[in-house]
């Protein structure tokens, strides 16, 4: 696993041991990073179940402005902050160690795209979606990218937040929602 572009472009990423974390695949983190490439510059962004960070390096690497990643496991949030120092990018990134809808209750921050890749077997990113069109954290236009398995299916609009595009990857899934004044 590597960051893909950017300013730091081919760095090896570590990932947690064992099963409990999926890494995206390169060709799905790439694919999903072409598709909102002219999106990241200056954004800030929210990866909302970090496990190894990728996901938010790869956008810090591409300009975004700053990242704040989640994730509930403290080896998780050790194997994030590592890679943060060795890709250089720690200084534009907020690591917080807890569970995803306790951040989502407090959250008072906006971001412009925000990162939903769960574990596939739970219903999070279900619950996430939910929450997150309940709650005022995205910015207008914002963007949330989400991962999951072919098969788990998700409703095309949730209060404000519209389906914009899915991207089918063999197994994998990635659907972008877009925040939209219009939607009910």
């Amino acid at each position: 696993m590597r960051v893909i572009a950017g300013t730091a472009r081919s760095t090896p990423l570590l990932t947690r041991e064992g099963r409990d974390t999926r890494p995206t695949a390169d060709r799905v983190k790439e694919g999903l990073f072409n598709a909102i490439q002219f999106e990241i510059e200056g954004r800030d962004v929210l990866d909302l179940f970090g496990g190894s960070g990728q996901l938010a390096i790869e956008a810090l690497s591409r300009g975004a402005r700053s990242a704040v990643i989640t994730d509930a496991s403290a080896q998780a949030v050790g194997v994030i902050e590592e890679n943060l120092r060795r890709t250089r990018l720690a200084d534009r990134a907020q690591v917080i160690r807890t569970d995803y809808m306790d951040y989502l209750q407090k959250c008072e921050k906006k971001f412009q795209i925000i990162f939903l890749d769960p574990p596939y077997a739970e219903n999070f990113l279900e619950n996430a979606l939910k929450r997150i069109s309940e709650i005022d954290i995205l910015s207008s236009g914002g963007i949330i990218i989400t991962e999951r398995p072919v098969g788990k299916v998700l409703e095309d609009r949730y209060s404000g937040l519209v389906r914009q595009r899915d991207y089918r990857y063999g197994k994998t899934v990635v659907t972008l929602f877009r925040r939209s004044e219009a939607a009910p």
